[in-house]
């Protein structure tokens, strides 16, 4: 079934890097794919096969390159390293891996197993024990594009909601009673660590993690009731930014939108859970609650300040222009075409 399912998550990548016809063959291989499985399996089983796919291809896997890119080759990884020596999973460049280190990675890996066994438990209960429709939609009819955009622009939202409100409110609330406890287990797990480092996102106390990382990430899903194609996206999009931001590295595949979570998530350790609660900084421009060099504001405008930007901006340019020269051309020669013939007509 995971093979299976493997074949319409990588049609569904592959499907902008393709020509309009490969296009439409692959999407007809996605939409013949998808409906034989959604046919031969139990909608909780293409669920949690999909989720599965999801976290392996797009967070366990090139975590854990990562992390051994770290360990085994440290002043290789050192150059690309924001925090340099410190980001490294040993804190020295040429230092051993420790037990401490390891511990921390099989906890991030067990967290993502919990997470899958919180969500199984989850449908079990909706669709077995009380008989109602699933958490996330699992049917043969695809949803439209602007469907599947809606759902990640108010998915993503709300999470960023969910994650500022639950680390500032619940994960840093010394004050309160009720919250004590899972702020000092988040302070004494999460908060030991200096740097981020690969498989760190989902390092802490496992009823922390809950908390703060698995409702955020699947309640959206929940409240929207998801289509299962939405949320393969949703969780992709989740799993890439955490990949990345908590790589330490700084190369990401963009500046503005991984790097400016990364330098954000950075100086949330550094400063002790001062600030930057949301991972996007939204709410934290919003309340005042920023830390650190930069803010959302800043980035946006390094984005469109930089070499980069200015180059696609001229590139798009070009193209238009190109493209305007072409088509005023074609109807230069059509006009010649209607004028020679004419001529001619007249002149038999």
């Amino acid at each position: 079934m995971d093979a299976l399912f493997s074949l319409p998550v990588i049609s569904l990548v592959l499907i902008p890097a393709m020509s309009s016809y490969a296009t439409s063959l692959n999407i007809i291989f996605f939409y013949m794919t998808w409906s034989t499985l959604v046919l031969s399996h139990s909608p909780i089983r293409v669920e949690l096969a999909g989720t599965i796919t999801v976290r392996l291809l797009f967070f366990i896997l090139p975590s854990l390159l990562f992390f051994l890119f770290d360990i085994l080759t440290p002043s290789a990884a050192v150059i690309v390293k924001a925090q340099g020596e410190a980001g490294l999973p040993s804190g020295k460049k040429r230092g051993m891996i420790r037990a401490r280190e390891l511990k921390v990675a099989g906890w991030s890996l067990f967290n993502v197993l919990l997470g899958l066994i919180l969500q199984s438990g989850i449908e079990y209960l909706l669709v077995k024990l009380l008989g109602i429709r699933s958490a996330v939609k699992v049917s043969m009819k695809l949803p439209m594009p602007w469907e599947i955009g809606q759902g990640l622009v108010f998915g993503l939202l709300i999470r960023e909601g969910l994650t500022y409100t639950i680390h500032r409110y619940v994960l840093h609330n010394k004050k309160s009673i009720l919250t004590r406890s899972l702020t000092e287990w988040h302070e004494s797990w999460y908060h030991s660590l200096r740097t981020p480092f690969p498989l760190t996102a989902h390092y802490d106390h496992p009823i922390t993690w809950i908390i703060g990382r698995f409702i955020p990430s699947f309640l959206p899903a929940m409240l929207l009731r998801m289509h299962m194609i939405t949320y393969i996206i949703f969780l992709s999009t989740l799993s890439v930014e955490e990949t990345f931001v908590y790589s330490g590295y700084t190369v990401m595949p963009t500046s503005f939108f991984l790097g400016g979570i990364a330098r954000r998530v950075d100086e949330h350790l550094l400063k002790k859970g001062e600030g930057n609660f949301g991972p996007w900084g939204i709410f934290d421009w919003i309340f005042s609650t920023t830390v650190g060099e930069s803010t959302i504001e800043d980035d946006l405008e390094a984005e469109f300040d930089s070499d980069e930007f200015q180059e696609k901006v001229l590139q798009a340019l070009e193209s238009s222009k190109q493209k305007i020269r072409e088509g005023t051309l074609r109807r230069k020669t059509r006009g010649r075409k209607r004028s020679s013939i004419v001529e001619e007509h007249f002149n038999r």
